[in-house]
């Protein structure tokens, strides 16, 4: 072996591998609503634990401890005009006072506050070393049609107002890691965003989250995952010194480009289920596993904290295809 692969190695040995996973009531089927399962899951794939999102309360008999790393952050991606108490755009997208009321927890902004806290409480108790917390915001119908009307800077400033409301309740020792999308907050395509948002908020341990597949999402002229890995790496490379803040890495592809080009015009109907939605964002956001070798140059440049192999799983063994497929394809990178 080369000395250069056995740095790659000693690198690696230094970050923590994970898999996504909720206690959503489908991740609970998955893994057959077993402690075991999903102990020999993580060990037959050489995994240090889970970055855990939590749907529902803890049970710490399924989703031990030991195995919770990180914890990924309750989003809503429509909210800034509830933050800024905007009734009247909120009711073109609601259909009245009530949904508004069951989509935020309430009507005020410190009872949706009180949600975010009692999932931070949760994760701080799970013992999460790092947090996640999705910057972005998209109204439905702009979901379709990409005319946005808030920019990237606006939902930054508001999400540091949001986030400062909040920081009190995570402790020190605890990273909050940001993480990037394709719709108008952080997409990292600016370089000036990371330092204005993690200089704006409160807590002083803070980093980012890369997504790779957000990442491409924010280039409808990706064709390949090769072409993507090269686009992610000029991107990070933008960043200059911001770069070191890069301290965790939510690892897929999403090559949806010709989907978005062919859909990005089109208006949203007033008559969509919360099905039609999901399956539409989906589509843009595929959450593939890589399968080039060409991918192990982003773990390396970035040389993260947590690497998170995130997929959109429906059964074990689709789970288990994706991350064989995903591992082997950064073991080849270094072969």
């Amino acid at each position: 072996m080369t000395e250069q692969a056995l740095e790659l190695l000693e690198v690696s040995d230094k970050m923590l591998e994970l898999v996504n996973l909720s206690n959503f009531s489908s991740d609970m089927e998955m893994i057959h609503n077993s402690p075991a399962c999903l102990e020999a899951f993580l060990n037959h794939h050489h995994l240090d634990g889970l970055e855990m999102m939590f749907c529902a309360p803890w049970d710490r008999h399924v989703h031990r401890r030991e195995w919770i790393q990180g914890v990924h952050l309750r989003f809503w991606p429509n909210w800034l005009d509830f933050w800024r108490g905007d009734r009247k755009a909120l009711l073109r997208e609601f259909p009245n006072e009530a949904a508004i009321a069951a989509y935020y927890g309430g009507q005020t902004r410190e009872a949706w506050l009180a949600i975010y806290r009692e999932n931070i409480r949760l994760a701080v108790q799970s013992g999460a070393k790092y947090l996640v917390y999705h910057v972005s915001h998209a109204r439905l119908s702009e979901l379709y049609n990409w005319k946005f009307n808030a920019s990237d800077r606006e939902v930054i400033e508001a999400t540091i107002e949001v986030v400062n409301e909040l920081a009190s309740e995570i402790p020190e020792n605890v990273t909050l890691l940001f993480e990037n999308l394709w719709w108008p907050g952080l997409t990292l395509t600016d370089s000036k965003q990371v330092p204005f948002l993690l200089e704006g908020v409160r807590h002083a341990n803070v980093g980012i989250m890369l997504d790779t597949g957000h990442l491409m999402n924010t280039n409808s002229r990706l064709r390949t995952q090769e072409e993507g890995v090269a686009y992610i790496l000029h991107i990070l490379s933008q960043l200059g010194d911001n770069k070191r803040y890069v301290k965790g890495i939510h690892l897929h592809h999403s090559l949806s480009g010709e989907y978005i080009d062919n859909t990005r015009n089109e208006e949203a109907s007033s008559d969509l289920t919360i099905e039609q939605i999901m399956s539409h964002v989906m589509k843009i956001d595929q959450h593939l596993p890589f399968s080039t070798s060409e991918a192990r140059r982003i773990v390396d440049y970035v040389q993260p904290e947590y690497l998170v192999h995130e997929f959109l799983n429906t059964s074990l063994n689709g789970w288990v295809n994706n991350l064989l497929c995903q591992q082997q394809a950064l073991k080849s990178g270094i072969d």
